[in-house]
């Protein structure tokens, strides 16, 4: 296979991502946990983002069908201000930050997202949207690190901001066995009201 090839799936998730202010913000909060926790699998600053949908693996030409339904919705969507809160764990090994703010306008996009994909006929597997950041994941039998990095966090809230893009990302997952990167596909401005990528 020519390494120019495109593969055959691509992982795909849709999300919103925040500012690099507010992302910097937290990062300066999370410097002493870098330091005394160097184990942890860090997630990439860069690669921060609260996901609204999970799609997996889709053939790669299912993904352009989602383009202008994406598009149409975050013409039509107010941006949500949002910041980032306090922090947790999932399951003891995956640390996270929390969001608050429009909370309410975050999950009416995620539910018309949700419907667009549907519409498309892409079938994906639909969780309760817990808004979250994932920071880091734990090694397997560290049931420690994630729960002690967030305590230290739990003070923690940021400046508001607003969400202003709706991205569709793909991801390398399971193509490497380096870190995980993830690549806007295409982003779209939220409140535009005429659709349009950019």
């Amino acid at each position: 296979m020519n390494e120019q090839t495109q593969p055959a799936t691509v992982r795909v998730f849709i999300a919103l991502a925040p500012p690099d202010p507010a992302k910097e913000e937290l990062a300066r909060e999370l410097r002493p946990a870098y330091d005394t926790h160097p184990q942890m699998r860090w997630n990439r600053i860069e690669d921060w983002h609260i996901t609204l949908a999970f799609l997996g693996e889709l053939p790669a030409e299912r993904v352009p069908l989602l383009r202008s339904p994406l598009a149409e919705i975050a013409a039509h969507h107010r941006p949500p201000r949002l910041a980032l809160r306090g922090s947790g764990s999932f399951d003891d090994r995956v640390l996270w930050s929390g969001i608050e703010g429009d909370l309410d306008e975050l999950h009416m996009l995620a539910a018309d997202v949700r419907t667009a994909v549907k519409r498309c006929g892409v079938a994906f597997e639909e969780r309760p949207l817990r808004p979250h950041l994932t920071l880091a994941r734990a090694r397997r039998g560290d049931r420690s690190s994630a729960v002690e990095i967030a305590a230290t966090l739990t003070g923690f809230t940021g400046h508001r901001w607003p969400a202003e893009r709706l991205h569709l990302v793909g991801s390398n997952v399971g193509r490497s066995s380096g870190p995980i990167h993830y690549r806007d596909i295409e982003a779209w401005a939220l409140g535009s009201g005429s659709p349009g990528g950019a």
